[in-house]
């Protein structure tokens, strides 16, 4: 048995810029409920998005807010099972002690996507860190609940790798969905943690050639240990004219956007060859203007967005495990809950942070 104490420290969001190191009380799990000791918590570029009161989550005179305050951030957890019902334990194949991660979908299991297989689309969309009722890993305790989805991972899995797994199964999905082939050109826009850990994923396919961007020179190295065979400075050169050139005037087969900024995304549209697939994953905190016309007309374009991981934990904690996904050097900061501020700050400067964790 654990012995678990009345309060916690947590970091609690209530609002734009305003989030505070307070002590609450530890939840407890009922039947079928799951409570975690949590060892650690990757800050997600939407944890940073959502501080800086993006409309996405705070919404605005028209839409209603998705974040619901207040609420404990922070959906890229590992954990300790330390309370547990017996019934659950067996449903759940999980024990007091084992380490866990945690998708950071608790689907609901009732709507039509989730009664179809697709529940990363579940229509009430409840993700850990952004409801009062599902909170996150910003904490020193987390309960899971029913709907959750669990998967144990090795005990011997350093902590610095384990907390990738929830940003690298994005990562895997977007792959997945750009069905790329050994024939294929492939440009991977950014090279933060979603970034490199599409360039580890889509190196597994061998793609004819792997092209990545991005504006820090420090993280285009690591895209080249990660397999980029070419690296490429939009802010220093003119990335679309380069890669024009270098595909004998056609662009890319295949481009992925993981930076979150509009320009990107027209980068994208300029680059990518007629009949090319464009991967969209990242959350904007401004609208996009393109010339919309590029994707029927002007190409022919297939257009995939990427939301969440479904199914894709399993493979992408074998491939850790394995090594087969390179993860040396993600996890650049770590801090504790009481500095999280510091911590949020390294996130928003950007320039020499690549995955920022924070641990009780």
């Amino acid at each position: 048995m654990y012995e678990i104490p009345k309060t916690m420290s947590a970091v609690i969001s209530y609002g734009p810029h305003d989030s505070r190191y307070e002590q609450v009380p530890v939840p407890r799990a009922k039947t079928g409920e799951v409570l975690l000791k949590i060892e650690g918590c990757g800050i997600c570029a939407g944890d940073i998005k959502a501080y800086k009161g993006g409309e996405v989550f705070w919404g605005n005179a028209t839409t209603v807010p998705y974040l619901e305050a207040p609420a404990i951030g922070g959906h890229e957890f590992i954990g300790t099972v330390v309370e547990i019902d017996e019934e659950t334990s067996v449903k759940r194949n999980l024990t007091l002690g084992d380490r866990v991660a945690v998708e950071q979908i608790a689907p609901c299991g009732k709507c039509r996507y989730c009664e179809r297989g697709q529940y990363s689309l579940c229509k009430k969309h409840d993700v850990f860190g952004f409801k009062n009722y599902l909170n996150g890993g910003f904490a020193e305790y987390t309960l899971l609940p029913e709907t959750a989805r669990i998967y144990k991972i090795p005990k011997d899995m350093p902590l610095k790798d384990a907390v990738l797994i929830e940003p690298y199964a994005c990562s895997y999905h977007a792959v997945e969905r750009a069905k790329i082939t050994e024939n294929d050109f492939l440009v991977i826009s950014g090279c933060g943690p979603l970034g490199l850990g599409m360039i580890t994923a889509a190196k597994l396919k061998n793609p004819a050639k792997l092209v990545a961007l991005d504006l820090f020179d420090e993280r285009l190295e690591r895209a080249k240990e990660f397999g980029a065979d070419i690296v490429i400075n939009p802010g220093k050169t003119n990335a679309v004219n380069e890669i024009t050139d270098i595909t004998g005037g056609y662009g890319c087969d295949v481009y992925m956007e993981a930076t979150g900024h509009p320009s990107s995304v027209t980068q994208g549209l300029d680059a990518i060859c007629k009949g090319g697939r464009f991967i969209e994953f990242s959350l904007f905190n401004e609208q996009v203007t393109c010339n919309w016309s590029v994707v029927g007309d002007g190409k022919e374009l297939d257009i995939f967005g990427v939301s969440l991981s479904p199914d894709c934990f399993p493979p992408v904690i074998d491939k850790i495990n394995s090594g087969e996904l390179k993860t040396t050097g993600i996890v650049t900061h770590n801090f504790k809950l009481k500095d999280f501020a510091d911590a949020f700050a390294v996130c928003m400067d950007g320039r020499n942070s690549v995955k920022v964790m924070l641990e009780p």
